[in-house]
């Protein structure tokens, strides 16, 4: 892919089939990734741009939870199924269910609300952090790799992605802590449509989640043996924001055990305003020696 944003915007441009059973049915297409398997936050977007599709304009997703059932493959389209759960008054819920060969790859529902008033308040920024453009790209880090994964993320992602810690990249890097921050957005102007930034930065979110539990036993991306997959993932959207715009996203794991690991996260925008708060549980192994 020559433009990778053009390729995200064109993997979120779902297709409405026409065809009706109980349920509203799109497609969409897999975006390319190294390995064959189709990136989690991808699939997040895309379902969730379904689930939008099928509510009052002047209802905006406030929450999400999704289950990974199976790994996707780049090399086929993806269908998805939309029920309209539910329709009251401020609210509406749906589910998407996400194919490829008949099966179901994620499940999720999402719950969308009326603009209403109500008590305030919000958690501040972290204070005293580097500003983003002070900080290395993924392709000042990966840029020398020849690695076919390091050269994806450095030229064929969609959004930049600087870690104010060093990047857990490759073994030995940094010091093991089970929080991190990095600052993402992505390369260049999206449509002014706040539908869609939403969906944006729930597929961003899913780029560095499980870094914190990976960072706090010097587990890098690049440590040989190493199986990392999301299982389950939950967003909150509190407050709209532009992802053309760097938002930082602060993240922590709390507890790893059995194979799995547990991390959240908060989106802020760069005005220390609280755009999203996340929970994803992911499997995180490493061989024993």
């Amino acid at each position: 892919m020559s433009d990778p944003l053009a390729g995200f915007l064109a993997a979120l441009d779902l297709t409405d089939t026409g065809a009706r059973t109980r349920e509203d049915i799109f497609t969409g297409p897999s975006q390319w990734m190294p390995g064959g398997r189709v990136f989690g936050g991808q699939v997040l977007a895309q379902a969730l741009v379904a689930a939008t599709r099928t509510v009052p304009e002047d209802r905006r997703v406030h929450s999400m939870h999704g289950y990974f059932l199976r790994p996707g493959d780049v090399e086929q389209p993806i269908t998805f199924s939309v029920d309209r759960i539910h329709d009251g008054r401020s609210f509406s819920t749906r589910r998407t269910q996400c194919y490829q060969s008949g099966e179901p790859i994620l499940s999720m529902i999402a719950s969308f609300q009326d603009a209403d008033p109500g008590l305030e308040h919000s958690v501040t920024m972290p204070e005293g952090l580097p500003d983003p453009e002070s900080l290395p790209s993924t392709a000042d880090v990966l840029g020398g790799s020849e690695h076919p994964v390091a050269k994806f993320w450095s030229t064929q992602r969609a959004f930049d992605i600087r870690h104010v810690q060093h990047p857990v990249y490759f073994p030995g890097d940094g010091e093991r802590s089970p929080r991190q921050a990095v600052w993402m957005k992505a390369f260049g102007r999206l449509p002014d449509d706040l539908n869609l930034h939403r969906a944006a930065l729930a597929y961003a979110s899913d780029y560095s989640i499980l870094e914190p539990i990976m960072r706090a036993h010097g587990v890098a991306w690049g440590t040989p043996g190493l199986k990392a997959a999301s299982l389950d993932h939950a967003m909150w959207w509190h407050r709209d924001g532009r992802v053309d715009e760097w938002v930082l996203y602060e993240q922590e794991s709390p507890v790893a055990l059995g194979g799995r690991g547990l991390s959240f996260g908060r989106i802020f925008s760069r005005d220390g305003t609280l755009l999203a708060t996340v929970a994803q549980e992911g499997m995180v192994r490493v061989p024993t020696v």
